[in-house]
Formats: C-alpha cells, structure tokens, sequence
C-alpha cells in the first residue's frame, strides 16, 4: 500500500520544460487578450458585488432583528438590486464566453493549420492525421479556454479570497491568521499533483488520439475494409486501444480521487471549526445573528474559492499538455518563405548528380542521377516500383530538398537553384482521386481561384471531362469526400481540369491517366500536347503514354 502511494505522488520528466511552455503560452495570450481582459473585467465585477451581497445581507438582517436602524425597505431593495446586477453580469460573461471564444479557437486553429502547411517535409509525417487532428480540436480549445477563461477567472477567485479573508480578518483575526498558516501547505500540494497529473493527463491525450486515428482510418476506408470482410479486425483494433485508453483513465482518476478527497476533507474540518467559532461567540453575545451569518458566508466565500483554484489545477495540468502537444507540430521548420518566383515561360529542370536518402534509411532512394527536362521537351519517367520515382517528383516540386548534387530551373536568361519558391512555376497532378468535398466549381477554382467561365469550359474539354455538362447541376454538382458520386475515371479527368486552370509552365502528371480507358486517355494526351508550349512530364507504366513522349527517363532500384 505505501509503496502505491509513493508511486502515485513519483515526479514524471517531461519532454518540455515548464518555463518554455510558459514562454510558449504568453506569445498565445498575446492574440487573445482582448477576451481575457473582459472576462477579468466581469469577474472582478462579480467579485466586488459578491462581497456586498454579503455585507447588504448582514445589513438586513441586523436591521430586521433590531440590532440596527436603518429602512428594512432600503436594505431589501438594495440587496435585489445587487442580485439583478450579478445576473446581468452573468449573461454578459456568457455573450462574451461563447462569441468572442471560438473566435480565439478559430484563429488559433487558422495559424497552427497555416505553419503546418508551410512547414518542411521530410517524406514521412511525425503525426498520424488522426491525432493532428485531436490536437488542432481538443488541445486548441484546452489552450483558448485556459488563456480567455481560466486565467481571468482565476484572478477574479483570488481576488474573492483576498477580499473574503480580509473581510474576515476584521471580524475574527484568530480564524484569519489560522487560514494564512494553511496556504503553504495547500500550495505544496498543489505543486506535487501538477506535476504527478501532468503525465497522467499526457498519456490519456495520447491514447484518446490513438482512438481517434483508428476511428478516423476506419471511416475513410469503409469500402476496403468491407471487401476485405475485416469489420472484426478493425473492431477489436478499436477495442484494444480503447482498452488503453479506459486504463489510462482509470490510473488518473485513482489518483484524483485520493487527492481531492483528502482536500476535501481538510475544506469539511475547516468549516465545522468557523462554525463551532461563530456558535461560541454567538452564546458569549459577543457577535450578532447578522454578523454569524456574514462570518459563515465569508468562511464560505474563503473556502469556494479555495476549492475553485483546486478544480483550476486539472485545467492547468490539461493546458500543459495540450501545449506541449501544439508545440510538437511547431517543432518541424518552414520552408524558405518570401515571394513565389516566376520564370518567364519555358522553362527547363536540370538535375546535377542527384541523390536522396531518408533520415531513417541505411541506403539512399536515388543516386548521382543526372538529367535535362528541356524547355518544352515532353519527357516519360519509367521505372519499377519502389525505384524512387516518386521521391523524384517531390524533389522537382521542392518538397523534398536533394541530400547531394542540385536541382536547377532555368529559361533563356536565367538559371537558379530550385526552392520552396518556385514552386509556382509547376502544376501537379497526383495518382488516384485528389478531389476534396464540395462542388466541382469549387475543385477547379483550387486550380484558379478566379477563373471565367471561359476557362472553366476550356479546362474540362481539353481533359475530356465535358461530361460534367450533362449532369443535372453542371459544375455546380456536389460531390462528396474524395469525390464521392463520380467514378475514378471522372475524377481524374476533374483533377487534370484544375491542374491545366493554373496554368504554369512546367506540368507533372503522376499516374493521372491510370483510371481511363484507352480510346479516352490517348484523345486527353492529344488535347494536352497539342500545340503545347509547356514542359511536361510523365511518371506512368503505360506504354501509351510514352509513346507520346520525345524523350524518356528510367529509374534503377538500388
């Protein structure tokens, strides 16, 4: 038994420290102080009323028992109007709470989201989607409501305490200075269940994001999952990381439960030791019915607040976490950031004895490969799977930087070393369905956000996807997530719509013809090759394809 406690009460390390999640915390406040300075506003507000409800309260009572003279009629209208005035200020926090909150959340969200899209790629992600998704919902709302309520709130509590206790002090030194001995030891045990709780809470987040990327995974492949009939083995995948995480929290309510109770018990003692003081000074005569009453409500008004600083401890513990968390997805770098940089069309990629190794691999993907996409050249990249042609393509879009050699952009009067950007000199057109949920209209104006109607029209017919006429809404059609109601064939044609929309000069289709038919993919690869002054390059197994081709590049395994 006493080892269990030790090991409840045992100092976890933490991947940060507390001073650089502080530091962390007070740039975040910083977007967010408007809320956070209303709420302190409204707190201390209700905290100054609070603390005269009490004295109107003694008021009325001594003055009703004759103890005083004054108007009962005052005294009551004086006190309803405290009480209508804490209710209005009741609604104002909530307005205040609810409309300008999730527009802290949202902003939040909109920066975390902006430097993850700006961050570099390493080709394999740190995060599964399932839980960056967790931290960007749960752990930026954890975050906001920390800065925007808790700390205002927090303050207005610890200013009731200060007001209750001095409040107090004037009527009874000996209870107050009883109260003071007590605040070191309640802040000793604060300090230990921060840190104990910290790690506890840390490992249901983890855990609670494990459920959610299985959830998640489950979800976007249904199909497959069905056709594979392996509803059974995704559900008791589910069950055993939702064992995990029920485990989990059970470790952590053990151990809130052991420590709150014996807070709670400390609050129960305290409050039949103020109570056993006023009943005494009320037999000796030396304190009205009025005044025993004020004295239980400021002991109360002690207390209450003590207990809410308590219950403000697992929101800190939570926000500790939640920040450590968010920290984690701004660990990775940005890319080169400035203004895109545009060479005048055509434009040629030269490769300078190239190669590519990831971070965690013994051999490299690519190595010393040299090569010349001439100005508008048309060029096949064949290779076997796992050759590394893929990594190729992300190293021509500068998602992936070269571990040796140089890639270069060049034109008639330039030539300069290919970054982050120059990435809008290329259109990209990746393998499978690539079409997010909503309208078509709206797929293609990712390409162009402002294209006519002319060239909207011109798009779809040059990929052959003028079929989108004949629908019954045209390209006001919705589709559903990854183009849901289309076939894949349709869906490519779309995605090769938005790409020809932007217009670059350099064109990559990766596998973008895979699921046409042969008479349709040969009657696209015309369209686009007709008359074309752009340099464009496919990475394809199709023979059809490079037999459109003036020159091919192939890809070795090593």
């Amino acid at each position: 038994m006493k080892e269990k406690i030790k090991s409840l009460f045992k100092i976890p390390k933490t991947k940060y420290s507390t001073k650089d999640i502080y530091a962390w915390l007070w740039v975040a406040w910083k977007g967010n102080r408007k809320q956070a300075i209303i709420n302190a506003a409204i707190g201390l507000s209700e905290v100054i009323i609070s603390l005269s409800i009490v004295w109107a309260m003694q008021h009325a009572i001594d003055v009703s028992s004759h103890v005083k003279k004054g108007s009962i009629a005052l005294a009551v209208i004086t006190l309803g109007l405290l009480f209508l005035s804490n209710f209005g200020l009741n609604i104002a926090s909530l307005w205040v709470r609810n409309l300008l909150g999730i527009k802290a959340q949202n902003k939040m969200q909109q920066q975390l989201l902006d430097r993850m899209l700006r961050s570099e790629w390493k080709g394999k992600d740190c995060h599964h989607s399932g839980d960056v998704l967790n931290r960007l919902e749960f752990d930026v709302t954890n975050v906001v409501t920390f800065l925007t309520e808790t700390i205002p709130n927090s303050l207005s509590t610890l200013t009731l305490f200060i007001g209750a206790f001095i409040y107090l002090a004037l009527m009874d030194w000996r209870l107050a200075s009883t109260i003071v001995f007590m605040i070191p030891l309640f802040v000793l045990l604060s300090r230990i269940y921060v840190r104990q709780m910290r790690l506890l809470v840390s490992d249901v987040r983890i855990s609670d994001s494990k459920v959610q990327s299985v959830l998640q995974e489950s979800v976007q492949n249904r199909i497959l999952i069905k056709t594979l009939e392996g509803d059974d083995f995704i559900i008791n995948r589910l069950e055993t990381t939702q064992s995990e995480l029920r485990n989990k929290v059970i470790k952590k309510t053990k151990f809130s439960i052991f420590s709150s109770t014996i807070l709670q018990f400390g609050f129960v003692l305290g409050y039949l030791f103020a109570f056993a003081c006023a009943a005494l000074r009320l037999y000796e005569g030396t304190l009205t019915f009025g005044g025993m009453t004020a004295f239980l409500q400021l002991v109360n008004k002690i207390q209450s607040p003590a207990r809410q600083l308590m219950r403000l401890i697992p929101s800190f513990v939570s926000v500790l976490t939640a920040a450590e968390r968010l920290i984690e997805l701004e660990e990775v770098p940005l890319e080169k950031q400035g203004n895109s940089i545009e060479l005048k069309a055509p434009c040629g990629i030269r490769l300078n004895n190239i190669s590519y190794q990831f971070f965690d691999a013994d051999t490299p993907v690519i190595k010393k490969l040299s090569f010349d996409f001439k100005p508008c050249s048309c060029t096949a990249i064949l290779g076997e799977t796992g050759a590394g042609k893929t990594t190729l393509t992300r190293m021509l879009l500068a998602l992936l930087t070269p571990t040796e050699g140089s890639i270069e952009l060049y034109n008639k009067k330039e030539c300069l070393q290919l970054s982050p950007l120059m990435r809008t000199n290329f259109v990209y057109v990746p393998q499978g369905n690539t079409l997010m949920s909503g309208t078509i209209r709206e797929n293609l104006e990712l390409g162009k956000e402002n294209a006519t109607e002319e060239e909207i029209i011109y798009a779809l017919k040059t990929s052959c996807a003028d079929f989108v006429f004949d629908l019954p809404k045209g390209i006001d059609t919705v589709c559903s997530e990854n183009g849901g109601g289309l076939s894949e064939g349709q869906a490519q044609r779309i995605a090769i719509a938005r790409s020809l929309l932007r217009n670059k000069s350099i064109m990559i289709f990766d596998e973008a013809t895979s699921a046409l038919d042969p008479e349709t993919e040969q009657q696209l690869l015309k369209n686009i090759l007709t008359n074309h002054n752009k340099t464009i390059i496919f990475i394809t197994h199709r023979l059809a394809v490079v037999d459109y081709c003036d020159q091919t590049l192939t890809i070795e395994k090593i």
